[in-house]
C-alpha cells in the first residue's frame, strides 16, 4: 500500500471512532438527562416557612403575630419581626401588635442604652454585661449602625435587645409631625434590618415623649406596631456635667432605692463616644441591684411603661 492509502485508511479509522465516540456521548448524555430529571421529580419541593422562631436568644414574630402572647415572651429574650414595615405593608400582613398585659410579677432592672454602637464604649459595656451574666437594651442610632455593624452584630449574637433610636438625633425634622418621625424610624429599621435580618418593634424617643409627642404620635405609632419606652431612672450621663462612676452608681442607687412603679426599674444610660464613665460605673450599678433583689430584663412590647 502506498503512502497515500495509508493516510486515507487511518483518516476513515479515525473518523469511524469519533462517530463511535460522539454516539456514546450523546446516549450518555441523555441517560445522564433522564438521570438528572428522575432525580428532580423525586426531590421534595422545598416550601418558605412561616417565619416564628422561639429560641433561647430571642421570638421572632410570625407574619399574623400570633405567636405573640404573654406566656410566649420571656422577661430577657427580645423579640423582634422578620418584616419591615414597609414588607408587611406590601404583604397585606397586620401592623398593630395585639394587646398585651405587662409585665409586674417581680422587681426587674432594664439597663438601657442610647446613641450607639460606637466602636469605644459599646464594646466595653458588651465586655461588662457578659463578664456580669447580663442581658440589656441597646437603642441604636441608623447613622451608628451604617458606621459600626459589627458591633451591632456582636450585640444581636450575645442576646441583648436591639431597639431603634431614630437615625441621627435631628430633633427638627424628627419631631416635624407624626409621618416624619416615622419616616426616621423606618429608616433605622433598614439599617438594622441590613445587618441583623429582622427588626425590633421597640422605641425610644430621642429625649424622650414628654413635650415632643401630642396624641396622635401615640395612636399613629401604635397602629403601625412601634411600642415607645421612656425611662424612670437615670444615670444622667448626657448632661453636660459629665458625672463621674462614682456619682452615677450613687445615682441608680437613691433612685432604687423605694418604690418604683410596676416594680420596674427602666434605667436610661448611654454607649457612645465620651461615655467612659458609664463604662467604670457599671459593674457597681449591676452589683447594687441585685443586691436589692433585682433581675434584670431587656425591654420588649411586654415591658411596662415608665409613667
Amino acid at each position: 500500500m502506498n503512502g497515500g492509502g495509508a493516510v486515507k485508511v487511518k483518516r476513515e479509522g479515525f473518523t469511524k471512532v469519533m462517530g463511535v465516540l460522539a454516539v456514546l456521548f450523546v446516549l450518555g448524555g441523555a441517560a445522564g438527562a433522564f438521570w438528572l430529571a428522575k432525580v428532580r421529580a423525586t426531590k421534595p419541593v422545598e416550601v418558605e416557612q412561616e417565619p416564628g422562631v422561639e429560641s433561647a436568644a430571642y421570638t421572632l414574630a410570625k407574619g399574623d403575630y400570633s405567636n405573640l402572647t404573654y406566656d410566649n415572651i420571656s422577661l430577657d429574650r427580645p423579640v423582634y419581626d422578620r418584616y419591615t414595615l414597609k414588607q408587611r405593608l406590601a404583604k397585606g400582613l397586620p401592623t398593630m401588635l395585639p394587646a398585651l398585659p405587662h409585665y409586674t410579677a417581680e422587681k426587674v432592672a432594664y439597663l438601657t442604652f442610647d446613641d450607639g454602637p460606637d466602636d469605644v464604649n459599646t464594646p466595653a459595656i458588651l465586655d461588662v454585661l457578659k463578664a456580669k451574666g447580663v442581658h440589656a437594651t441597646f437603642y441604636v442610632l441608623g447613622g451608628m449602625v451604617e458606621k459600626n455593624p459589627e458591633v451591632l452584630k456582636r450585640i444581636f449574637a450575645e442576646g441583648h435587645a436591639i431597639g431603634n433610636h431614630s437615625y441621627d438625633h435631628d430633633y427638627d425634622r424628627l419631631y416635624a409631625s407624626k409621618e416624619s418621625f416615622v419616616e426616621e424610624m423606618e429608616q433605622t429599621d433598614e439599617a438594622i434590618f441590613k445587618v441583623i435580618g429582622m427588626r425590633p418593634f421597640i422605641i425610644r424617643a430621642p429625649g424622650g415623649t414628654v413635650g415632643m409627642f401630642t396624641a396622635d404620635f401615640y395612636e399613629h405609632l401604635n397602629l403601625l406596631g412601634y411600642v415607645e419606652h421612656d425611662w424612670n431612672v437615670l444615670t444622667e450621663d448626657a448632661t453636660p456635667e459629665h458625672p463621674s462612676a462614682e456619682r452615677q452608681i450613687c445615682y441608680i442607687d437613691r433612685r432604687t432605692a423605694g418604690h418604683l412603679k410596676d416594680n420596674m426599674a427602666l434605667i436610661l444610660m448611654h454607649c457612645n463616644g465620651g461615655k467612659e464613665e458609664t463604662v467604670r460605673a457599671l459593674p457597681g450599678i449591676i452589683d447594687n441591684l441585685r443586691a436589692k433583689g433585682y433581675r434584670f430584663g431587656v425591654v420588649t412590647p411586654i415591658t411596662p411603661q415608665p409613667w
